[in-house]
């Protein structure tokens, strides 16, 4: 992009439907610009380059991780921002000292002998679901694959009983719909009350447990951490909220991003079926190149400054995780899947420090197993020229809502 051709940054840009789209040069214009940049007329700060988002990241008393705001739409294209009070601040809002509390309550359950338990059970998954997709010669990825495996899988970590999945996932997509920001601000908070309403049947799940009922995975361990006074119940009903919300979202996206790249690039699907050891960097570089979730959330609590831009009290921060994942200072050849990077988990796909994604092993995992399958049980497969794929319109997820494909099965 030449300066000729460079587009002045406008507050409008940040929800136009074409830069929700494909984001990529939008993104690059404010790393290369202004990596700090707050939006004219607004108290919203967009923070793009690599180094300033893990700068932001670690400076945790001058940017707090609680959600105190929720982003819109104006009916101009501009953002912005109304309050919003959840009451309870947990896991990926919470901030220090509270934070360490929820993280070490779950945290037992999702260390390497949990993962272990849960490999051959994400391995049945994959080959029921598979085999399913490939009983004709044309598939819709999302429904078939992508959604259905991740959220069965989260579900029976935590330790859900007589779980509906597709509820699950209605659960997990409509949390995340709040923070989509594309809509009006009516929309969002409809989107917000549909989110609460939504998790009352988790609330009946974890009152099950506290209260004595048998419980395994997370939600026993949750219930323990209640019961011994290290949570509070409110807290709990957040955190299995959000691992839900996170788990369902961060791999389905994960999935459905891998699948769309090797669907466009034959030639690639077929190299990883020749190399299956190419299939490990080859996930961390779709992480690094389709960020799951584009930004998250900080808030300034006092003034500050940051890279020589103030930043004022209240100011509403977003870490662009999407655009920090191709800063050419940070990554040769940014916008490409390199499979010998020196580093190839070098990325900021699950954040970065406190807020580092639990569920980050078990995503990897899932991935693993599951494209695995794919690659093993087909022969060939791309994308459908009569039925494209549809992206969500969101500002949070790099998600794909339909993914119709033609496949042949090995």
């Amino acid at each position: 992009m030449t300066a000729a051709t460079t587009p002045r940054l406008i507050p409008e840009m940040l929800l136009d439907p074409a830069v929700l789209e494909d984001p990529y040069p939008f993104y690059r214009q404010l790393v290369a610009q202004v990596p700090v940049w707050r939006i004219p007329g607004t108290d919203v700060v967009l923070v793009s380059s690599f180094d300033a988002v893990v700068e932001v990241v670690n400076r945790t008393g001058d940017f707090s991780s609680n959600l105190l705001g929720l982003l819109y739409r104006n009916d101009d294209g501009t953002p912005g921002v109304a309050p919003f009070d959840p009451g309870i601040q947990a896991l990926a809002t919470a901030d220090p000292p509270r934070h360490s509390g929820h993280r070490s309550a779950i945290f037992p359950e999702l260390v390497a002998k949990r993962m272990a338990a849960l490999r051959d059970e994400i391995g049945e998954l994959a080959e029921t679901f598979v085999t399913g997709a490939l009983a004709g010669d044309r598939v819709e990825a999302m429904a078939a694959l992508a959604n259905p495996i991740p959220i069965r899988v989260v579900s029976r970590l935590i330790g859900f009983q007589d779980e509906d999945p597709d509820e699950l996932l209605e659960v997990a997509f409509t949390s995340t719909g709040m923070l989509a920001a594309t809509g009006p601000l009516e929309h969002q908070l409809s989107a917000m009350e549909a989110s609460m309403g939504a998790v009352g049947w988790i609330v009946e799940q974890v009152d099950a447990a506290i209260g004595g009922a048998p419980a395994d995975g997370i939600l026993g361990v949750v219930a323990d951490a209640v019961n011994a006074g290290e949570l509070e119940v409110a807290e709990a009903f957040s955190v299995m909220a959000t691992l839900l919300r996170a788990g369902g979202e961060s791999t389905t996206s994960l999935l459905g991003n891998a699948i769309h790249y090797l669907a466009a690039n034959p030639d690639l699907h077929a190299q990883l079926r020749e190399d299956s050891v190419a299939l490990t960097p080859f996930i961390e570089e779709m992480l690094r190149l389709e960020s799951p979730f584009r930004y998250h959330l900080r808030h300034a609590p006092k003034a500050t400054e940051l890279r020589g831009v103030a930043v004022p009290a209240g100011a509403t921060v977003l870490l662009l995780w999407g655009a920090a994942n191709r800063d050419p200072a940070e990554y040769e050849r940014p916008d490409e899947v390199v499979l010998d990077r020196s580093a190839p988990r070098h990325h900021l796909a699950f954040g970065r420090g406190i807020h580092l994604c639990v569920g980050a092993p078990l995503a990897r995992l899932e991935a693993q197993v599951i494209l695995g399958e794919i690659l093993r049980r087909t022969a060939h497969f791309e994308l459908d020229p009569d039925d494209p794929p549809v992206r969500e319109h969101s500002l949070v997820v790099r998600r794909f809502r339909r993914l119709p494909l033609r496949v042949t099965a090995a």
